[in-house]
């Protein structure tokens, strides 16, 4: 008598053998496809700093133009040991002066801007050296995230902050109502500080005491900042080795990088887009104002534009051709004939001219 292990066990052998063995083919193509992707994925780990997950890489295929499964893209990360940086936890650096006056808060951690230029915040951050601490500031355009300014300084005083501010003033050079948002740091409520925000037309906005969520996209970007760059590189052995890794990192920030809140485009990506739609919408609304104005009635430069006139219809008696003209004796015409439909009472009575 045969137990149940050994009956199952029997079942599972015979399915073993039944089941067609993998075609060599098909598993030597499978291999070559494999290390074809793993190339390209090592590639766009290693060309974006090698902070890349398996969802931005895959992305980044994506919009060079190849078709491959997210999941095919973790399953090779995983076996080439390819990973993502995580951020972690940061020291507070924000120092509030509570005797200084401080604008409102007009943001509200409503971190969302219409267009290029209507809203940015800033933060600054610091970096260990050999040589001491050094200090990042940036300024970002919340519209697509854009860095339009940043300072590496060896100190932490107004000067520094400003510099940032200048750069950004300088590159964009704004037009219209520009709300600048911070943190209640005690550099950017100096008055020197705020005296320049005045100066240039923006609006001062600070966020409350002790809070980094009414400052989180600033926050953000100083955390991006430090693990994508500074954390990886280990230790680093002075400011001009900072500045010039953060040059190259703004860099490829603003043009190359993909970031989801904007649709995993990079940040000048999606301003030209913006500015490429505004352009479009603004040539055929020139192009419907112009078909108005030239419609019959329409006022152009000051003036009515004059319909056109139909000329007149000529009213006078009916002669008939030489070909419809009869031959023998006048006879009445019949109803119908030479165009006539009207009832016979109304005909002139046998006469041959009609009104037309």
């Amino acid at each position: 008598m045969v137990s149940g292990q050994s009956a199952r066990s029997c079942r599972l052998h015979h399915l073993s053998i039944m089941q067609p063995l993998p075609d060599r083919k098909n598993l030597v193509c499978a291999a070559s496809k494999d290390k074809e992707l793993s190339d390209e994925i090592r590639r766009v780990w290693n060309d974006n700093f090698c902070v890349y997950g398996a969802r931005k890489v895959w992305h980044q295929l994506r919009r060079e133009g190849r078709t491959i499964a997210r999941c095919t893209v973790e399953r090779l990360m995983r076996q080439m040991g390819l990973k993502g940086v995580i951020r972690g936890k940061g020291i507070r650096t924000t120092r509030p002066d509570p005797q200084r006056p401080c604008p409102q808060d007009l943001v509200q951690r409503q971190f969302h801007a219409p267009a290029p230029n209507r809203l940015w915040v800033s933060d600054f951050t610091y970096v260990s050296t050999w040589q001491g601490f050094v200090y990042v500031a940036f300024i970002i355009d919340v519209f697509a995230r854009v860095i339009v300014g940043w300072r590496v300084s060896s100190t932490a005083h107004t000067d520094f902050v400003l510099d940032a501010l200048e750069q950004a003033l300088c590159q964009r050079q704004p037009e219209g109502k520009v709300t600048h948002h911070s943190d209640r740091g005690c550099q950017y409520v100096s008055i020197r500080y705020t005296q320049r925000l005045a100066e240039a037309g923006l609006v001062a906005s600070v966020g409350s005491v002790g809070d980094s969520y009414d400052n989180a996209l600033a926050e953000t970007i100083n955390g991006l900042y430090k693990t994508e760059l500074i954390y990886r590189r280990g230790s680093w052995k002075n400011r001009e080795a900072v500045e010039l890794a953060t040059l190259k990192w703004v860099d490829w920030f603003n043009n190359r990088r993909l970031l989801s809140s904007i649709g995993n485009i990079p940040p000048a990506e999606a301003e030209a887009r913006f500015y490429a739609q505004k352009k479009s919408h603004a040539l055929s609304c020139v192009v419907q104002i112009k078909n108005v104005s030239t419609k019959p009635g329409a006022i152009q430069s000051g003036r009515r534009v004059p319909q056109p006139v139909s000329p007149p219809v000529r009213r006078g008696r009916y002669r008939p051709s030489l070909q419809s003209r009869p031959t023998g004796r006048l006879t009445r015409p019949r109803s119908g004939e030479n165009g006539d439909h009207r009832p016979v009472s109304e005909r002139g009575h046998g006469r041959w001219s009609a009104i037309q």
